[in-house]
């Protein structure tokens, strides 16, 4: 240990045995602290420490830069991100570094995708140390730290792991993402952390750091604040948990692979030490690896080597807010360090580096850097000066607090609080006030905000930013960055350009509206056709049609859309890194959803239709097609029935209106759903686990496609057999059976009349009969022709039915009618609005057509010539005349062809059915000529 440092190692040593009355683990911390300082200070290759995005290592980073004139910075950040800092030129900061791996190989698949940000700020260290390098002559900049694929690499294989949920509307643009720091530094101890936030009268630990480091710090000398940083990332270091801590685990490998890839470089180089500088975190500083160091260590240290995934990288908007929330930092913590930042720039002097062509920042006149850099004095004791002296206050703070005051006061009237000099007087004074409580001897802009929400906050919020958000705005904003134009991926320039016909500045952060119609304008029809591609991209509200629809087969003339592209920068960054064009990558996320081990038939029709509606490929949308007949093979339930049967209907009718013939795909998922339904069938009418929705939308698919099924060669015997064999017990089904039977023509409309009579005859079954309407409400998907049957039932049950056993029923019938057949609801209406009077007067003498009665009927003459082809077609197929005869309330009879002329039988010696209905039937006949004529015209020779 040199002497700098000897007389503060001893009074700390001497302090702490007198505080536990002897040598303990507090004395050898203690001891091993100063250690730690004076062996990061007496490293020839220079270690800057730093606290990320720091307004004090910011500050001492551009007075340490223009005094050394360093020629080489290693620089602690993922070495595979290096060729990104030559864009941030062409962005706004705050920006975030960004690494992407969709497709993941050696990684559990949990993971993907993976994502690593490290965001930069214009207050940070690590900025002023790059823009330094990137525009001065002769300086090399070498990122030292382990690649993004050693990130994953290090994380413990769990799940959930990698994974940083940011739930905040306005912070999520860092998303998922695994967000990697520069100069990390708080606590590991949790104790600890809650020690100093309790005696420090604080909230929160960033409070806690700008009171007790940053505020002190940013006016200290280099040596100072060198020593300063060391000492905390020492104490921290010191105080972490020792064992099973798999984050000190992995942060000493991080200063392995540091040290060796600067010795790397050093030997290849031949650059001398003392020209070299090391920007890593204040933990780092004090590390205690064995490879520490820029000699030659005892042991060597190989890291592992990366994974076959392909990385992809690029740059995304990032801001206080998302930086914030990622990093579990207080909420305005990060615009108070801007402030700060600011503030300093001015007080001291400092004119910081700037990258040139920097967006976004005030343009600052470069500083000529000194010919020779200045050299170092001996390194002595700063620390026993700073840790025994309170830190002095600026002759400024009083004026720079009233301003805040009046201001806050300004800001909280323009957004609707009734604010007056008065709450900016009571703010000033309660400032101080609880400055004086919390033991400061200034108040800091957290006393402010405090202040602040006491004084102008009252039971409700105006407006949508309270007094706290007002606060943070006026110290700073959450200002959010932007990519430039030329720092974008190939895709976002694409869509920019593609984009451009619309006239409309698509950086901006605020929503614009897009007026375009396609039939006076067709140049802007390709506009049209991206926006409804990226609102299949891109999250909800980024682009939002405010008029027009995009459906199989048809196209809107005029459209209005809401575009907020500038806000979501991020999202069309990272489309690129999935294809050069929104359509490819659309084609590739359609191509994975029916390949996924999830997918399901429904799914992939899901994917046919958007193949339709936003790409011209037949190829790829037979594909797509023939996957989904797959699927539904492979399925062993029916839980997707209703979707698959309503994407098939849709599907099946833009191909017959579009196409002259249906793709061989159609024909295969008809045959293969047919087959298949009729083999699920028996079983979903038994499981009480299959809902009757998804049997009626079997039974729909079954018999609203049964011709095109049976025109492809499908045996309708199938059905019959999966229909005699279902022998459900639920009454819902079991009216649903009824239903599908009376439409195979096993049972007929008097014969289901019959059954719901003795429902509704039998008081044990009559409290279940709701249950049997509702399987009747559900059979009109696959028989809406029994629709006038369903109205009649549910008539007879509003009539019959108890009140204790109706009322409680109506909730579940309009629950069922609303959620579940949505779709059937029009047919039951147009089928009441036909059978119910539709004039209030004509209820009194209103009889319901199935309460009518007829005379017993016999047999009814219809006149019809003897002979001929009428009458022999009607002889060779008797049951299409009965099944008349029974529609017309009449009982069918046959008796013999009498020759023609040979009697008075029936009418001219007809052939037909006789009794005391004849009347009606011829009247009935007359009323009615064309169907007579009409069929007479078909079976003329």
């Amino acid at each position: 240990m040199s002497g700098a440092f000897s007389a503060l190692r001893g009074q700390l040593v001497d302090a702490a045995a007198r505080f536990a009355g002897g040598p303990d683990a507090l004395s050898e911390i203690l001891a091993g602290i100063v250690d730690d300082v004076d062996r990061a200070l007496a490293e020839p290759l220079e270690i800057f420490p730093v606290c990320h995005h720091s307004p004090s290592s910011g500050l001492a980073m551009v007075r340490r830069l223009r005094a050394k004139q360093p020629k080489v910075i290693y620089l602690e950040l993922c070495e595979d991100l290096r060729p990104l800092l030559d864009e941030l030129r062409n962005c706004r900061l705050p920006v975030a570094l960004q690494a992407f791996a969709s497709e993941t190989d050696g990684f559990p698949k949990d993971w993907s995708p993976l994502n690593v940000v490290a965001p930069i700020t214009e207050a940070s260290a690590e900025y002023q140390a790059i823009a330094y390098a990137l525009d001065t002559p002769g300086v090399e900049l070498v990122l030292v730290d382990r690649s993004t694929d050693h990130v994953f690499q290090w994380l413990p294989r769990e799940p959930e792991t990698p994974q940083s949920t940011v739930d905040d509307e306005e912070t999520d643009l860092h998303g998922d993402a695994v967000g990697i720091e520069i100069g990390d530094l708080r606590p590991r101890f949790a104790e600890l952390e809650e020690h100093l936030l309790h005696h420090g009268k604080v909230r929160h630990w960033s409070e806690w750091w700008d009171q007790y480091v940053e505020q002190p710090l940013v006016g200290a000398d280099y040596e100072e604040y060198r020593q300063v940083m060391v000492l905390i990332g020492s104490l921290f270091r010191r105080l972490a948990p020792s064992r099973g801590d798999e984050r000190l685990a992995r942060d000493e490998d991080r200063e392995r692979y540091m040290w060796t890839r600067m010795r790397e470089h050093l030997a290849a180089t031949g650059t001398d030490r003392a020209d070299c500088l090391y920007v890593c975190g204040a933990f780092h500083a004090a590390s205690r690896v064995a490879q520490f160091g820029s000699a030659e260590p005892a042991e060597a240290y190989e890291p592992s080597p990366r994974t076959a995934t392909r990385w992809l990288y690029g740059l995304i908007p990032s801001s206080h807010g998302a930086i914030e929330a990622q990093f579990g930092l207080a909420s305005g913590s990060v615009s108070i360090a801007g402030a700060t930042w600011s503030r300093a720039l001015t007080r001291y002097a400092v004119t910081p580096f700037q990258l040139d062509g920097q967006q976004g920042s005030r343009k600052r006149a470069k500083k000529a850097l000194a010919a020779q850099p200045v050299v170092d004095p001996p390194t002595t004791d700063r620390l026993s000066g700073f840790l025994s002296g309170p830190p002095l206050l600026h002759g400024l703070d009083e004026e720079e607090l009233l301003g805040w005051s009046v201001d806050i006061v300004r800001l909280a009237r323009r957004n609707g609080y009734l604010a007056s000099t008065a709450d900016a007087i009571a703010v000033f004074e309660t400032s101080i006030l609880l400055a004086g409580m919390r033991n400061r001897r200034r108040p800091t802009p957290y006393d402010f905000q405090d202040a602040a929400v006491t004084c102008i906050e009252k039971d409700v919020v105006p407006g949508r930013r309270d007094v706290r958000r007002l606060c943070e705005i006026l110290l700073g904003g959450d200002r959010i960055g932007q990519v430039g134009y030329d720092a974008l991926p190939p895709l976002a320039r694409d869509v920019y350009d593609r984009l451009a016909p619309l006239g409309l500045d698509l950086d901006r952060r605020t929503i614009q509206r897009a007026l375009m119609n396609l039939d006076a304008e067709p140049e802007l029809v390709p506009c049209s056709h991206l926006l409804w591609v990226l609102r299949r991209l891109l999250p909800r509200g980024a682009v939002r049609p405010i008029m027009g629809q995009r459906r199989l087969g048809q196209r809107s003339p005029q459209e209005s859309w809401d575009l907020d592209i500038g806000r979501n920068q991020r999202a069309i960054i990272e489309l690129g890194y999935e294809g050069v064009t929104v359509e490819q990558v659309l084609e590739q996320r359609l191509r994975k959803a029916v390949r996924e081990p999830q997918a399901t038939a429904a799914k992939a029709l899901e994917a046919v239709e958007d193949a339709l509606l936003y790409l011209d490929s037949r190829r790829f949308t037979d594909e797509l097609g023939g996957r989904a007949v797959e699927l539904l093979a492979a399925e062993r339930t029916v839980d997707d029935a209703p979707e698959v049967l309503r994407r098939i209907r849709g599907l099946l009718a833009y191909y017959r209106t579009a196409e002259p013939a249906l793709p061989h795909w159609c024909e295969e998922f008809v045959k293969v759903g047919y087959a298949h339904y009729c083999t699920l069938l028996p079983t979903a009418f038994v499981e009480d686990e299959t809902p009757v929705r998804q049997v009626a939308a079997m039974l729909g698919f079954l018999f609203t496609l049964e011709s095109l099924a049976l025109s492809l060669g499908c045996d309708r015997a199938q059905l019959e057999l999966a229909v005699r064999q279902s022998h459900p017990e639920s009454p819902a089904k079991v009216a649903l059976l009824w239903a599908a039977r009376t439409q195979l023509g096993q049972l007929t409309i008097a014969e289901l009349r019959e059954r719901t009579d003795a429902l509704l005859d039998n008081p044990l079954v009559v409290p279940a009969f709701p249950q049997y309407l509702s399987g009747f409400v559900q059979s009109l998907e696959p028989a809406p022709g029994l629709a006038g049957f369903v109205v009649e039932a549910m008539s007879k049950a509003f009539a019959r039915l108890p009140d204790p056993v109706l009322l409680p029923w109506l909730p579940t019938l309009i629950t069922t009618l609303k959620e579940q057949a949505g779709e059937l609801v029009p047919v039951l209406v147009r089928e009441a609005a036909r059978t119910f009077p539709a004039g209030l007067a004509a209820v009194d003498a209103w009889t319901p057509p199935w309460e009518r009665r007829t005379a017993p009927a016999t047999h009814t003459a219809v006149a019809l010539p003897v002979g001929g082809p009428a009458a022999d077609l009607l002889a060779a197929h008797p049951a299409a005349t009965d099944a008349l005869a029974a529609l017309l309330g009449l009982e069918p009879g046959w008796r013999a062809v009498t020759p023609a002329g040979a009697g008075p039988a029936g009418v001219n010696g007809a052939h037909g059915t006789t009794g005391t209905g004849a009347a009606e039937a011829q009247a009935l006949l007359e009323s009615h000529p064309e169907t007579a004529r009409a069929l007479a015209a078909l079976l003329s020779p």
